[in-house]
């Protein structure tokens, strides 16, 4: 006769098995979760999967014309391996790109930790309880609400050589060219108009806060300081991570707003995007996907770094508490022996 213990195994699996991911699960539910998965699937093979292995397909040809044997001119892609890889680190090829990872890295860097500083200030601006919150609130979204292109061009009529900018200067610097001048050009149009973001993101890092926890530190003495040292940034660290990590890949990418404020060719503020469309608008594919490979290399270890070292939770899961842990699975040997040890006990009661 089978005891109550091994009835209770048998339909409820073995012990520690119900709060296991996937226990439980029938082969029909397996079928119907990968039947509604197909579309997201299939989806993110055909813009993300296929582009990039067709990237780095064209990334091992180049273009090359010669003669035939009858004399006459032939043009064809020859496959030459690893040598637009190579070309990025010698000569003319190597200096431009070399001159654009630096501009990437640094507008990077610096359009990151200004927006980061910028924003979180004004999370805590709309955060706090005052009169005319909501116009500030909307005011301040409207930056991020512009397209890249319309913001660019705006800050081009402010940065011409008659514009608003020198004209409250009181100069005449030059900022649409070469130099200096026109990095800073790009990066006080990406902080204004990309600060909002972070300041949004972390504005809702904040508003899960409970009040009681500042009231407890303002009994305990803390000032704003402390409490945004102790309370504040601890608690929307998180969210702050994911925030500076979406815009770190978004700056990596960077091509639309130095494009349409400076120009094409501009040495001083060419990125890696702009250069992999330079090379594609002569025909030279080849170092082109070479530049687009490298560029989504460097997105993807920037991503690592941040998800892995930094702990950066883009999915919520660490919020939620959901931990996932692996249980060693039992062998058959092991189920018989405690299915017997089980009936055992059940027998001698």
């Amino acid at each position: 006769m089978t005891s109550s213990a091994t009835l209770s195994r048998r339909l409820n699996g073995p012990p520690g098995a119900q709060g296991a991911p996937g226990a439980g699960r029938t082969p029909g539910e397996g079928r119907m979760a990968a039947l509604l998965l197909s579309p997201t699937l299939l989806v993110l093979a055909l813009v993300i999967a296929y582009p990039l292995i067709s990237a780095i397909h064209q990334s091992l040809y180049r273009a090359q014309s010669g003669l035939d044997a009858d004399g006459y001119v032939t043009e064809g892609e020859a496959f030459v391996g690893l040598a637009n890889y190579a070309d990025l680190f010698s000569g003319e090829a190597g200096q431009r790109f070399l001159n654009a990872f630096g501009n990437t890295t640094f507008f990077t860097i610096t359009t990151v930790l200004l927006e980061t500083v910028l924003g979180l200030a004004l999370a805590l601006a709309m955060n706090r309880a005052f009169k005319g919150r909501s116009f500030l609130r909307a005011s301040i979204l409207v930056p991020w609400a512009v397209p890249t292109a319309v913001s660019g061009l705006l800050w081009r009529w402010i940065f011409q050589s008659d514009g608003i900018a020198n004209t409250l200067l009181g100069s005449e610097i030059l900022w649409t060219a070469e130099g200096t001048a026109s990095k800073v050009a790009v990066i006080v149009a990406e902080v204004w108009k990309t600060a909002p973001f972070i300041g949004l993101l972390v504005l809702a890092g904040m508003q899960i806060i409970p009040d009681e926890v500042y009231e407890a530190a303002k009994i305990d003495g803390a000032g704003w300081w402390r409490q945004l040292g102790s309370i504040t940034l601890p608690l929307v660290k998180p969210t702050l991570l994911v925030a500076v990590l979406f815009r770190m890949l978004d700056a990596l990418r960077m091509f639309d707003l130095p494009f349409v404020l400076i120009g094409p060719g501009k040495q001083s503020v060419e990125t890696l995007s702009m250069l992999a469309w330079d090379e594609s608008n002569q025909l030279r594919y080849g170092s082109a996907s070479a530049f687009a490979v490298i560029l989504f290399l460097y997105v993807a270890a920037v991503a690592i770094v941040f998800v892995k070292v930094l702990g950066a939770d883009i999915t919520g899961a660490k919020q939620l508490g959901i931990k996932r842990t692996k249980r060693p699975a039992r062998t058959r040997d092991e189920a018989a022996n405690q299915d017997a040890t089980q009936e055992k006990a059940g027998a001698t009661r």
